[in-house]
């Protein structure tokens, strides 16, 4: 690949400059033509080209919606699953999400974008007006104007709404006329005293009244509560709060420009009225609509006043000592209350729950069941459960039933039921049917697994066998 072409020099500029001197521009004589620079040395006094000058006049920027090339006519292997533009992956896409992409369709297959590589210097870099667009300020032109032309449309419908009809007067022109009484007077009278009026420095003449605090090096402020702590203050008393209400309410009036505006000072008494009335019409307003969301949300109850709670003493000076748990010292001791409910039953239950214990597990002592929140059946429940936990055990014998009823029993259960309820006698010696029975429980010997299986020892592991195994053995041998 051959190397890229050297970049073009600028042309020179060699047009004498009649400011420069002449021991400047001409070569000194010590200065050899072989190894002087044919370049010009005075380039950095000539008039530079913008482009040359400003880095940020020539900085590029990317050619939005530029396309490299026109759209495929199918799908190609790698491009965009969405669109099927060869530039970007589906992840990138910019395009809508279709339902089936052009990978599958084949249809509307866009054109690659242009990928340009715009390199910015260090300023072009940091300019925040790069790439921007000056045609669109347009629409922020165009925006201002539409406010303008609306303003100016308000202001003509609020001077031909002018019941004086003066033409052409500006808001400020009407402010100015009002308050120009004060200046066709002249200075001398606008600069009077009245005479109850006392200067500042004659308020106190006391010559003792001046402290120096030696520590700060500064003159100790005044009491407050001396002669001039009202200075500036305007005591408000009698009707002053009304009358400001009334004036504040008249030239409210008078700069919104309604039609019935009056002056306070000429017709004092139909500011009066109208005031009031306004004053009315507002309360019933909100009357109104505090009664419609009480009815719609309720809570009536919450603003009436509890006469018990305004007769509560909250503070007093009483004193009283609290000990390390919070309660008044000297008190009597009170029992602590549960915080569980106390002698509430429920589910037709006598007892609470957690009056039972048995097997590590808490319940009912009316009717012993260990659920909680269960129904109780009395003693009938009691019965019940006990006849369970008997099953469970392999208690299947039932005492009553037993007395009340003569069933035919085998010999060998029996004598194993007689065993079982005989009374153990202390140290006494064993029966010898006993100790035979506890020989066949050790383990054989090889010489007695070698030997043959008799009659006796089947005999005997078929009763065992059936006593522990078999749940109808009994039923079997009695029919």
């Amino acid at each position: 690949m051959p190397p890229p072409p050297k970049p073009a020099e600028p042309a020179k500029d060699t047009d004498r400059n009649e400011y420069i001197p002449s021991f400047i521009s001409k070569k000194p004589f010590y200065i050899d033509d072989a190894t002087a620079s044919q370049d010009d040395y005075l380039t950095h006094q000539r008039l530079q080209a913008q482009k040359n000058f400003d880095p940020i006049a020539s900085s590029k920027w990317y050619e939005r919606g530029k396309k490299a090339a026109p759209a495929a006519t199918k799908y190609r292997k790698g491009a965009c699953e969405n669109c099927g533009a060869m530039t970007h992956k589906a992840k990138d896409c910019l395009q809508r999400k279709r339902k089936l992409g052009a990978k599958w369709t084949g249809k509307d297959i866009q054109a690659d974008e242009a990928v340009q590589d715009v390199k910015l210097g260090w300023d072009a870099k940091r300019d925040r007006w790069n790439g921007y667009d000056p045609n669109e300020y347009q629409q922020v032109v165009e925006e201002y104007n539409t406010l303008e032309e609306m303003k100016k449309l308000a202001a003509s419908k609020d001077k031909a709404e002018n019941e004086d009809g003066e033409e052409g007067v500006e808001d400020g022109d009407r402010y100015e006329a009002e308050t120009d009484m004060g200046r066709q007077q002249p200075t001398s009278t606008r600069n009077l005293r009245l005479r109850e009026d006392t200067a500042k420095y004659l308020i106190n003449l006391d010559p003792e009244s001046a402290k120096y605090d030696p520590k700060t090096r500064s003159m100790v402020e005044q009491d407050p509560t001396g002669a001039d702590a009202g200075e500036g203050f305007e005591a408000a008393a009698g009707d002053d709060a009304e009358f400001e209400r009334a004036q504040k309410y008249a030239w409210e009036r008078q700069e919104r420009g309604d039609k019935d505006a009056f002056n306070l000072q000429a017709n004092p008494t139909a500011g009066e009225v109208g005031r009031k009335k306004q004053e009315k019409e507002a309360q019933e307003r909100r009357e109104a609509q505090r009664k419609a969301l009480l009815k719609k949300y309720g809570g009536q109850e919450h603003l009436e006043k509890d006469p018990l709670k305004n007769s509560a003493v909250t503070e007093n000076e009483k004193y009283v000592e609290y000990d390390e748990k919070g309660r008044l010292k000297g008190s009597s001791d009170r029992k602590e209350k549960s915080m569980y409910a106390e002698d509430v039953y429920t589910n037709n239950h006598t007892s609470v729950w957690g009056s039972w214990w048995k097997d590590f597990k808490w319940g009912y002592a009316c009717c012993h069941s260990t659920i909680k929140n269960s129904y109780c059946v009395g003693e009938e429940g009691r019965k019940a459960i006990e006849e369970s936990a008997a099953f469970s055990r392999g208690d299947v014998l039932d005492k009553e039933s037993a007395e009340n009823q003569s069933v035919e029993v085998p010999k060998s259960l029996a004598q194993m039921e007689e065993e079982r309820i005989e009374e153990h006698v202390p140290n006494g010696i064993d029966r010898p049917d006993k100790v035979k029975r506890d020989e066949t429980k050790t383990k054989r010997t090889y010489v007695e697994m070698k030997g043959e299986v008799g009659e006796d020892d089947l005999e005997e592991y078929y009763k065992r066998k059936a006593v522990r195994d078999d749940p109808m053995a009994k039923v079997a041998e009695v029919e």
